[in-house]
């Protein structure tokens, strides 16, 4: 069986009741209260994403991020009770997609698992399309009003990482360290592709209705322009 979410907490009543309102609100969740429990759950079961506490009574959530990433690349939620930044630094680099802090507001959780669900969801379709704009993510083409856009392999990075987490504003940083792998490339570059891809693909590049400006924070990705 397929679940929206796999919660891995030893404290049972507080995964129990987390799963309950997950439930509720559209989420289906599954509970595994320890390291052979989640062994098991995946003997039958696959899950979209995991919620793992480090601290289990049968292990640490250090040593089943590492045995996931083996097999998935599916996003692992990091829950613990300890505020150390040494953990969320641990937690980060062996493949942890965020670290929450317990105790959590189970309406806050929800909204974040969601959001990350909505985005997993887009980063797994093939394409992109609206009717006018389309992007084909396995191809690398780009179409505008059926008619094939030449794009840069850059450029394509580029307007595939936008899409991909459109809807939400993308930081300057955040492109830097995703499509060019550098943090350190200048705002001059990046406004100089971002203006390419204007005229690539917008209708009116001079008031673009796709990549729009969201000063001071970085660009977002508007999916409904047309």
């Amino acid at each position: 069986m397929n679940y929206m979410c796999l919660i891995i907490d030893d404290e049972k009543m507080l995964a129990d009741s987390t799963a309950e309102y997950f439930n509720l609100f559209g989420v289906s969740a599954a509970v595994a209260y320890g390291s052979d429990d989640c062994r098991k759950f995946f003997e039958n079961n696959t899950t979209e994403l995991v919620l793992l506490d480090i601290n289990l009574s049968d292990g640490n959530g250090f040593d089943i991020c590492k045995r996931l990433r083996e097999r998935t690349d599916i996003p692992i939620l990091f829950i613990s009770a300890r505020a150390s930044d040494d953990d969320k630094i641990i937690a980060l680099n062996i493949g942890g997609d965020d670290y929450v802090q317990k105790p959590y507001s189970l309406g806050v959780l929800l909204a974040k698992v969601k959001a990350v669900l909505k985005r997993c969801g887009m980063k797994n379709a093939s394409a992109f399309t609206d009717g006018r704009l389309t992007v084909d993510f396995k191809s690398k083409t780009v179409e505008v009003c059926g008619k094939a856009v030449k794009l840069t392999a850059l450029e394509f990075r580029l307007l595939t990482y936008l899409v991909e987490n459109r809807g939400r504003v993308v930081s300057k940083t955040e492109l830097f360290e995703n499509v060019w792998k550098d943090k350190f490339t200048g705002d001059g570059t990046l406004n100089v592709h971002v203006r390419r891809l204007r005229e690539a693909i917008e209708p009116d590049p001079n008031k673009p209705s796709y990549i729009v400006t969201v000063w001071g924070d970085g660009y977002k990705f508007d999916g409904s322009a047309v």
